[in-house]
């Protein structure tokens, strides 16, 4: 009897559980749930944290995250306005605003990532296509690129050909938000709000990144050698003043060592003329100090002379005896050299 009992009670206790478990349920903070009858909703979105019951076995709870969710799409190739071909990683945030509509169009979170992939990815496409690549990698649009640059004023020829860029008229932020301003009305009807969205890398295709290296390997070089001509045309120019101030400075110099040596000589001039002209004796010595460095100058072991006997050449050649004999008469001459031997005497001895 009390076995039977006990087993009763046993039962009993086991279907009020089962009874209760099928009647309540409880709700955290981070969830939002739809109650739904025989496949369809019914009721209003739960979203108070807490217990709540419903009817037990008809009904069945269907809990949905009402955090913000990440979405991380695929990367995608796409062509820019100026037909590169760019490859697009980017991602949103977004979370379900409408659990109910949520619920009957897409059912769950692994449906709304791929209506998001649809959406966002196509969106992305479309602004991408529609604006050039350096609309899309450049993050503001304060870059200006100089009037004077582009035209070639004031710089090289160089200089307006290479690493010259258009003007940036949006930039990344703006086609971000262009993409946002297309997609959020979209997939609103879905029951999701979509907070934002970002690019998350943008490259080159494999196929033309090798052409834009090499691309970029030629622009450098074309920089590199303008320099190099640039250089070596400050060197010409630097040398060819260094070799004038040279000059100039070289026919300066020579001009003044000319004046002091010109200076100089006719100061010695008027010095030896003073000297020589005192009286006869000096006036003979200078004749004979002068015809002295004449012969030096033109007798040399292979020199041959032929001069007539009353050459004023040879006067210091002659004797003594004919040297006196010459003298007129009735002239005084004091010669201070008269006693010396001349070359002949010299040469005879």
């Amino acid at each position: 009897m009390k076995a039977g009992l006990s087993l009763l009670i046993l039962v009993i206790g086991f279907a009020l559980y089962i009874l209760g478990s099928a009647s309540f349920y409880s709700v955290s903070e981070t969830e939002q749930v739809i109650i739904t009858q025989f496949g369809k909703p019914v009721g209003d979105t739960i979203k108070d944290a807490g217990l709540h019951f419903k009817t037990p076995f008809i009904q069945h709870v269907n809990r949905f995250d009402k955090r913000i969710l990440e979405w991380d799409g695929p990367p995608v190739n796409m062509p820019t306005r100026d037909k590169l071909y760019i490859v697009v990683d980017s991602f949103a945030r977004w979370r379900i605003s409408d659990p109910r509509v949520f619920f009957e169009n897409l059912r769950d979170e692994r449906g709304a990532e791929s209506r998001l992939t649809d959406i966002v990815g196509s969106e992305t496409r479309n602004v991408i296509a529609r604006h050039d690549f350096i609309e899309a990698i450049r993050n503001t649009k304060d870059r200006k690129v100089p009037k004077e640059v582009a035209a070639g004023v004031g710089s090289s020829l160089a200089d307006s050909r290479i690493g010259t860029l258009p003007p940036i008229l949006k930039g990344r932020s703006e086609l971000e938000k262009e993409i946002y301003a297309n997609a959020a009305p979209k997939v609103k009807g879905f029951g999701i709000e979509l907070i934002d969205i970002r690019f998350k890398r943008i490259n080159y295709t494999p196929a033309v990144s090798q052409t834009i290296y090499q691309r970029m390997v030629s622009e450098r070089t074309q920089i590199a050698e303008r320099f190099k001509s640039e250089g070596a045309g400050e060197a010409a120019k630097i040398l060819g003043q260094r070799e004038r101030e040279l000059k100039q400075i070289e026919s300066e110099a020579y001009r003044k060592v000319q004046e002091i040596e010109g200076a100089a000589d006719a100061k010695a001039t008027e010095i030896y003329a003073k000297a020589y002209n005192q009286d006869a004796e000096s006036a003979g010595l200078f004749e004979f100090l002068k015809t002295m460095e004449a012969y030096k100058t033109v007798i040399t072991p292979d020199t041959s002379l032929i001069l007539s006997t009353d050459s004023r050449f040879l006067h210091y050649l002659k004797s003594a005896e004919e040297k006196s004999d010459e003298v007129r008469p009735g002239t005084v001459v004091s010669d201070p050299l008269k006693n010396l031997p001349s070359l002949l005497d010299m040469v005879k001895q």
